[in-house]
């Protein structure tokens, strides 16, 4: 099936589920729909970060440090996470990724869905989806800082990862 194709619940703004829609029409008409990010880090703390390819039906070529996307119609937050970070690692067995937050994700120019936040160690060899990830790699956390200003990132990546520094100052 084409990703275009693929069934969304679309949430209002308290993410009650109001519809459902394919991807590409709720992408093309600004609908609110349901997101995974998952924060993933290896077994010496390096945080995996990844360049999309340019086919990607959203922020082609940039850089994200996080694996995740859409929730599927019918689809759990914890269950999206799970299918999305092993489909973007090219992992299986994967631990579940352990729920953080969740916030409402508003460019204030028709892109807007709620995204839950979570993180996992991979172990495993990651093997990447070719269709999706044109480069990655596993990066120590001041590298990611640095390169903040230097790459161009997708923007709710960056908001997530804003909101995860903070949560994490929190704890």
């Amino acid at each position: 099936m084409n990703a275009a194709d693929e069934i969304l619940d679309i949430v209002d703004e308290n993410d009650r589920v109001i519809g459902q829609s394919p991807r590409g029409e709720a992408y093309a008409r600004g609908l609110r729909h349901r997101c995974a990010f998952i924060h993933v880090r290896d077994a010496e703390d390096r945080i995996f970060v990844h360049r999309r390819t340019p086919t990607k039906l959203v922020f082609p070529s940039l850089y994200d440090m996080w694996v995740g996307g859409v929730v599927g119609a019918g689809e759990s937050y914890d269950d999206a996470a799970l299918r999305e970070a092993e489909e973007e690692l090219g992992v299986s067995g994967l631990p579940r990724p352990a729920y953080l937050f969740k916030f409402l994700y508003d460019d204030g120019a028709g892109r807007t869905w709620w995204s839950a936040v979570y993180e996992v160690r991979c172990d495993l060899p990651v093997n990447p989806q070719a269709e999706e990830v044109a480069w990655h790699g596993f990066l120590p956390e001041d590298e990611v800082e640095r390169r903040l200003t230097e790459w161009e990132w997708v923007p709710d990546g960056l908001d997530a990862y804003e909101r995860f520094k903070a949560y994490r100052s929190l704890g």
